[in-house]
Order: C-alpha cells, then sequence, then structure tokens
C-alpha cells in the first residue's frame, strides 16, 4: 500500500485526545490541508480546536522538499505556540516519522511524531513535544481523509 498523506495533495480530518503534563486528556479535533507544487516542494497546513475546553486554537504552516528518493524530507514550519521550527522526516514502508526542533529556543523544545498507515485514507498518529529531557504534551489521534 502506497502512501497517501503527505504525498499527496488532499484534505484530512482529525481526531483524537491531548495530554499536557500534569492534566488531564482534552478531545481535539482539527484538519490539514496538503498541497504540492513545482519541483517536489509541499505545503501543509493544520488547525487544532479543543472543543470541550477553553484552550486556544493551535495552527502551523509547513513548506517542504522531499527528497528525489520520496524517502526523506526536510521542512520548516510556523506554529502558533512555538514560532519558527525546522524538521526532518523520513518515509517509511507503513508509517511516516518526523522530528523537528524550534529553532532559538532556551526551553530546548523538540517534538517526534509518527503516523502509521491503516489504510489509504487512514493514519494513526502519535506526537510529542519535550522540552530537554521532559515530555510537556503529546497527541493520539487519528487522521482520515476527506473526499473531494
Amino acid at each position: 500500500m502506497s502512501h497517501t498523506f503527505l504525498l499527496e495533495p488532499g484534505k484530512w480530518m482529525l481526531q483524537g485526545n491531548w495530554l499536557d503534563q500534569d492534566a488531564l486528556p482534552v478531545t481535539v479535533k482539527g484538519k490539514i490541508l496538503v498541497a504540492w507544487n513545482r519541483n517536489d516542494w509541499f505545503t501543509m497546513i493544520t488547525k487544532l480546536i479543543f472543543p470541550q475546553s477553553d484552550r486556544a486554537e493551535i495552527s502551523w504552516q509547513y513548506r517542504g522538499r522531499l527528497n528525489t528518493d520520496n524517502r526523506q524530507y526536510t521542512f520548516v514550519l510556523q506554529h502558533s505556540l512555538l514560532g519558527r521550527v525546522e524538521g526532518e522526516g523520513w518515509v517509511a514502508p507503513e508509517s511516516i516519522v518526523q522530528r523537528y526542533w524550534v529553532l532559538s529556543d532556551r526551553q530546548r523544545r523538540t517534538g517526534f511524531e509518527t503516523l502509521h498507515q491503516l489504510s489509504a485514507d487512514r493514519y494513526c498518529l502519535s506526537s510529542s513535544l519535550m522540552a530537554g529531557h521532559h515530555l510537556m504534551s503529546l497527541m493520539e489521534a487519528t487522521i482520515e481523509r476527506l473526499s473531494s
């Protein structure tokens, strides 16, 4: 099965749970838009909301380039909470894995995400944010492609 998330343009819906350090899980929902343009460059825009919480929404916008071997990519992103971020990703046979780091950050915040493919239109996402050596938050969710 070939990957459809990130490697193809599309609209995706996210549903799951967000956990902050020392807090109960909260429901998270969101939408992801993936677009491609010339020379293997992609843009991905994500917006998350927390419908059962007064927590502010989170948004980010990626711009990245997939290497010609279609297995590794690099990206920069603007994150509504973290600011400027850089990262890298690998496309494995059954998952897409990426890590990122916040630029000019005294807290040394980094993140790690794994998207495990369940079907052509469905992935399981596990995402974490760390400050130094400590987990600060994590998200577990499913993402599903919306029909055009």
